[in-house]
């Protein structure tokens, strides 16, 4: 932002009026596509946070998941079952 501030003060009078605009338009949708990535992770946080509604939903879904995890299955041991060494 204080780069394009002073980009704008420094060549400000050096450019035509027309010129100027399109620059200032340029530096400010810069600007905004800097910004962008920070809103959208803050709004995605509000929405799916630990606090929302959706967040404690899938922090109860994920304590729930963690019982139902597929029984110890060790390959070692049924290739050994079935060469009879065990």
């Amino acid at each position: 932002m204080i780069l394009g501030a002073a980009a704008g003060l420094l060549v400000g009078n050096l450019m035509h009026s027309g010129a100027r605009r399109g620059f200032g338009l340029g530096l400010g949708i810069l600007g905004v596509a800097a910004l962008l990535p920070i809103e959208v992770d803050g709004v995605a946080a509000l929405i799916t946070g630990p606090r929302s509604k959706f967040g404690v939903r899938r922090k109860i879904q994920k304590i729930r998941d963690i019982g139902i995890g597929s029984p110890f299955h060790d390959e070692v041991d049924d290739e050994l079952r079935e060469r009879g060494v065990i």
